[in-house]
């Protein structure tokens, strides 16, 4: 899952992706509103953290253009105002829910979480031919034993067995689990896919990741 982070209080916008990223989410941070919204016109995010207070387009600003132009991506807007007044206005320009600061991380992880919970798969557990992806516990298992995936490693697997047989362009993996803004090669996406290839083989999985040259992979069941 991939979330943009709007703040402009770099040092705590760099601390909350840390943190993000060892939740295994994805994440990128911008730290003013016309940066905010133009990263979310791609499409590319699954959920947004809006700080209120920005340069150039303030967070209710973003929020409202987002929902004019017919973005339905959850929104957590975070704010220094406590005011009953300043929370209305946000749910009532379309926010899925409201953080004041300070916060702890653990209740804004708890934020994401349920925002994202009715876009998301009401299962935990994906499965494939013998093989199943736990989301709450980020361990992929067959009944030849368990991996506890790696942040990238969890997110390629999830992305691909959520579209099974489906072939995802190897740029589209490139943007969704690195980002726009990542100094990664693209190459680094085949150094994940072997990481993952190795796992299935130790867990005698009954289906493999297929690579179309110069395209992208799949994952299909063995024939």
């Amino acid at each position: 899952m991939r979330i943009l982070l709007a703040e402009d209080e770099r040092s705590l916008a760099k601390a909350l992706v840390k943190i993000l990223e060892k939740n295994n989410y994805s994440a990128d941070a911008v730290y003013n509103g016309e940066d905010a919204l133009k990263y979310l016109e791609l499409g590319n995010y699954d959920a947004a953290i809006l700080d209120v207070m920005m340069p150039g387009f303030d967070g209710i600003t973003v929020l409202k253009k987002l929902r004019a132009n017919g973005s339905r991506i959850p929104v957590i807007m975070l704010t220094a105002k406590s005011e009953i007044e300043d929370k209305i206005l946000g749910l009532d320009s379309g926010a899925n829910d409201y953080l004041t600061k300070p916060f702890d991380t653990r209740e804004l992880l708890a934020r994401i979480r349920a925002i994202t919970r009715s876009t998301a798969s009401t299962d935990s557990k994906l499965t494939m031919g013998n093989i199943t992806l736990d989301r709450a516990s980020f361990e992929l298992s067959s009944p030849s034993g368990s991996f506890r995936l790696a942040n990238k490693e969890f997110q390629l697997f999830e992305m691909l067995i959520s579209n099974p047989n489906r072939l995802i362009a190897t740029e589209r993996i490139m943007e969704k689990i690195w980002g726009y803004d990542s100094e990664a090669e693209i190459n680094v996406v085949w150094v994940y896919i072997s990481y993952l290839r190795k796992k299935l083989i130790a867990l005698k999985a009954d289906i493999q990741i297929k690579a179309s040259r110069n395209a992208g992979y799949s994952l299909e069941e063995l024939k």
